[in-house]
């Protein structure tokens, strides 16, 4: 347990700290990468770029800071964490490149006032931090490599086969060039594709696996990302998948992790309501085909919205998984339709989510609620659920990236 000097201490600085958090998360990458230039390989650089990371993590420590007293609070971020950190093959050896490297960074941001006892109380608190994700880590682990098929690190599969879902977006069918078994996986979690690309060190990225687990292969299907902006690079992975990646050609992955998942079997009953932004509808997709295949019965509500017909991906499998279950209910929202969309139904409606329509057409007083997508469509389905009243409790969303915020627009 954390002493009370140093929980009072912590408490003490919080606000200072919070109002340099991102000065300090910069100045701590900036240390870091040059001093330990070989924990570049676990970062995503268009994250760093954007400056999601630095916001991210600067999140990350005012919340320690402010619940310091009471860490079970921070429980589920830990927990998202913790998969994150094993999906990029962080161990127990990299706490202390980043300890002494934060520390170092809150000395050059704050000066005179870091003195030693406050720095003392920050590095017992970051050792107390750092403790519970070695443990919860290592537990992970241990699950993936006791899994039937399972494996720690990475495995070598083969791309069985490549399928374009629309004109943004490409489904890549993975096989284990062992030939051996795959590893069950909870709908929502993803897997960690490790590229080597001509112009960038050996880059992981983590895609949602988009189909439903017991099949012979794993499917990732990848959107082509435009830079986020001008002084961020283009999206080298993704691209390089749409146009260096074959049949036939081999990859490096990593078991399936992450923490947004469902029980397919519903066991509560429940409804659950599926909303799905963009890219954001693999995992759902996972999520949606996985409990029609347990239970026909159950009842799911599934919204996509994309831009138009031609960013429209899965459109034929959704409407055949739907085939297969009497209680899915299905609606597609198009913010942007192409001439011809609404007149040959590719749509049935034109527009954002609205809180009326969810009013209407959701069962939303009892469903569970899960959405991913875009920011600005995470963000008004997130002020949606709250005009509805939706407890926070049946509400669970994921990003693509970093974490963040999600205050309503």
């Amino acid at each position: 347990m954390l002493s009370e000097k140093t929980v009072r201490i912590v408490k003490e600085i919080t606000p200072l700290v919070a109002a340099n958090a991102e000065t300090i998360t910069r100045r701590f990458y900036e240390r870091m990468f040059e001093a330990n230039p070989e924990v570049k390989a676990f970062f995503n650089q268009a994250h760093k770029h954007s400056g999601g990371q630095q916001k991210a993590l600067a999140g990350a420590i005012c919340a320690y800071f402010t619940h310091i007293d009471n860490p079970a609070v921070l429980m589920p971020a830990v927990e998202l964490i913790a998969q994150k950190h094993c999906s990029l093959g962080i161990k127990a050896e990299h706490y202390p490149i980043v300890g002494s490297n934060l520390l170092a960074a809150i000395k050059d941001v704050m000066g005179d006032g870091a003195t030693d006892e406050i720095i003392d109380a920050v590095a017992e608190a970051y050792g107390f931090l750092a403790d519970i994700f070695i443990g919860r880590e290592n537990a992970i682990y241990d699950e993936q490599q006791s899994a039937p098929g399972g494996w720690n690190g990475t495995r070598t599969f083969v791309v069985a086969k490549k399928v374009p879902e629309s004109d943004i977006v490409t489904s890549f069918y993975l096989k284990p060039e062992d030939e051996g078994p795959l590893p069950p996986f909870k709908p929502g979690q993803y897997i960690t594709v490790h590229i080597d690309h001509p112009h960038t060190p050996t880059s992981p990225r983590n895609y949602s696996l988009s189909d439903r687990a017991g099949e012979p292969h794993f499917r990732i299907s990848v959107k082509r990302e435009e830079k986020p902006n001008a002084d961020a690079p283009d999206g080298l992975i993704s691209s390089h998948l749409h146009d260096g990646i074959e049949e036939g050609h081999r990859v490096k992955v990593g078991p399936p992790c992450g923490e947004f998942t469902i029980n397919p079997d519903n066991a509560d009953g429940r409804p659950v309501v599926l909303l799905a932004g963009g890219i954001g509808v693999t995992p759902l997709l996972s999520m949606a085909k996985s409990i029609v295949h347990a239970n026909p019965n159950a009842p799911v509500y599934f919204l996509q919205a994309a831009r138009n017909s031609s960013v429209h991906a899965f459109a034929d499998e959704i409407q055949n998984l739907a085939s297969l279950s009497s209680n899915m209910h299905v609606k597609v929202l198009y913010d942007a339709p192409l001439d011809g969309d609404v007149e040959s139904k590719t749509c049935d409606g034109v527009g954002f989510v609205t809180t009326e329509l969810l009013r209407q057409w959701t069962p939303f007083a009892e469903a569970d609620f899960y959405f991913c997508g875009p920011k600005p469509f995470m963000q008004n389905i997130r002020g949606c659920l709250q005009e509805l009243g939706v407890d926070e409790t049946r509400v669970r969303y994921e990003f693509f990236g970093p974490k963040e915020e999600l205050h309503p627009a």
